[in-house]
């Protein structure tokens, strides 16, 4: 009698465990779906990650390393505090400085030339194509290498946009990428103030570019957590199906032992 009785104890117990993890799992199931997830933090423009990946622009990305114009130009576009200016930068492409005496020009610069120069080709403000009709009206637009002197003149012409600076008339061939506070623009030709070059350099005729390639998305496998969901769905029917079993169980044993 006092084996029955530990028996029918021992299953009840088991039986209150077996109602009471499944009640315990889905509670720990939704505190955890309720927690609200954390703030994302704010994700700055790489810009030579975005130049060395955009297109044609490896020998200007070159240039800006070697000068540390990249840096300055990153302090830029890392401030994203409400009221910054922003940055634009005109990054020429490979075939413009291929077209400059096939480099021969740049080659012959200084370090603080070759600096200043590639100073020319960026803006500390954020300018949206939008802006550059309004920008064309206003005058020259300063650039990094400072003073008047290494302004550019802008002009939009029925939504063609061309940079002039010294030299050089530069068209607007493309936005590479223009989010505040950051836009790059490609041109098809260098900047070639005449404070660094004080003859024309000889340039040769730049090539049409070739078609920029479609690079479509890639199909998103599934809804973002989708795999974390279904694990969570197949952990419970487990939990549930084992339940049952264990329920099952603990029914023929109390009534095998009732039988005695």
């Amino acid at each position: 009698m006092e084996l029955k009785s530990a028996v029918l104890a021992v299953a009840a117990l088991c039986l209150a465990l077996a109602l009471l993890l499944p009640r315990v799992a889905l509670s720990q199931r939704l505190a955890t779906a309720e927690a609200p997830a954390p703030a994302p933090a704010p994700r700055h423009v790489d810009l030579a990650e975005l130049l060395s990946l955009a297109g044609p622009y490896g020998t200007f990305l070159g240039y800006l390393t070697k000068t540390g114009v990249i840096t300055t130009f990153q302090s830029q576009a890392n401030d994203t505090a409400a009221g910054a200016p922003g940055v634009t930068v005109f990054a020429p492409e490979d075939s413009a400085f291929a077209a400059v005496g096939g480099g021969a020009a740049l080659s012959n610069l200084t370090a603080d030339q070759l600096r200043t120069l590639m100073l020319c080709h960026g803006v500390p403000r954020y300018h949206p194509l939008s802006s550059f009709s309004a920008l064309a009206a206003s005058g020259p637009a300063p650039t990094f290498a400072g003073g008047q002197q290494y302004a550019v003149n802008v002009t939009d012409a029925a939504g063609t946009v061309r940079i002039q600076s010294g030299w050089a008339t530069a068209k607007l061939v493309s936005s590479v990428y223009s989010t505040s506070p950051v836009a790059v623009y490609a041109l098809n030709r260098v900047l070639l103030p005449e404070q660094i070059f004080p003859t024309a350099p000889k340039v040769a005729p730049v090539p049409a570019p070739a078609p920029a390639p479609v690079h479509g998305d890639k199909a998103n496998d599934g809804a973002p957590g989708a795999g974390e969901h279904g694990a969570s769905d197949v952990k419970s029917s487990s939990c549930r199906v084992g339940a049952g079993r264990l329920l099952a169980i603990l029914a023929v044993m109390v009534s095998s032992f009732l039988m005695i």
